[in-house]
């Protein structure tokens, strides 16, 4: 994601960008077709909500009409309008990754590059949040890396996974949740331990009590050996699952 963003120079492989090569010549062109919210960050916290996206605004060479029509239109979007003249240090956590967002959104980026964009909001921010990424892609290409399956499964089409910098799955969420068909299990039991010997022997993905019976959800390759039934995968389980596969 750093190098997608210019933030690295790839060190090998090749890069393009609507053709374009990612090398220190064509950085200017292609900083103009993308928008980057970073995991960490930390907006000028002495100027206002306003000032800080004005003046992003200007950096992204908008006029400041443009600017103003646009960080209107977001701030309403992420539900920031009554704290714009709010100083950035006074903001949540919650809060700066919504201006975070709003900044990353103010040229129209054609490519938009988001990391963990949901972080320290609670669910009906999430829920906007999501929503607005959404309204944004119709046209565009939005990237966003995220720990959160509830964001991918509201959102994207396509979907990676990776481990330790490599690829283990690429394509759609409806290939990935088939890759895991007839993996999946579930069975209900009287006591803890048998829940136990479970999670020794496989990956649980979940446990709830249903009444007096604990019901157990588990990933396994060949079909246990005690009294269960298939279920169908969620994505949670199917990203357990290719991420535990041998």
């Amino acid at each position: 994601m750093r190098v997608l963003t210019t933030v690295l120079s790839p060190t090998g492989g090749t890069v393009t960008l609507d053709g374009i090569p990612y090398r220190e010549g064509n950085y200017d062109k292609i900083r103009r077709k993308i928008g980057y919210l970073p995991q960490e960050i930390d907006l000028y916290p002495g100027l206002s909500v306003q000032e800080c996206l004005e003046y992003m605004g200007n950096l992204s060479g908008l006029t400041k009409q443009t600017a103003r029509e646009r960080i209107d239109y977001y701030l309403e979007k992420t539900s920031l309008s009554e704290h714009r003249r709010k100083k950035m240090r006074q903001l949540s956590g919650g809060m700066k990754r919504r201006v975070g967002l709003v900044q990353a959104l103010l040229n129209e980026p054609e490519f938009l590059i988001v990391d963990e964009p949901t972080t320290g909001l609670d669910p009906e921010e999430r829920i906007r949040i999501r929503n607005l990424l959404v309204d944004f892609s119709e046209g565009r290409t939005v990237l966003f890396s995220t720990h959160v399956v509830e964001d991918l499964a509201a959102t994207c089409n396509q979907l990676a996974v990776m481990k330790k910098g490599k690829f283990l799955y690429a394509g759609s969420m409806r290939e990935l949740l088939e890759q895991s068909r007839g993996h999946i299990w579930t069975c209900k039991a009287n006591d803890e331990t048998t829940a136990r010997e479970l999670e020794r022997k496989y990956h649980v993905s979940s446990k709830q009590y249903v009444g007096s019976e604990l019901q157990i959800r588990w990933i396994s390759e060949l079909p246990p050996e005690i009294v269960c039934s298939p279920c169908e995968a969620t994505l949670e389980d199917a990203y357990i699952y290719i991420t535990n596969k041998k």
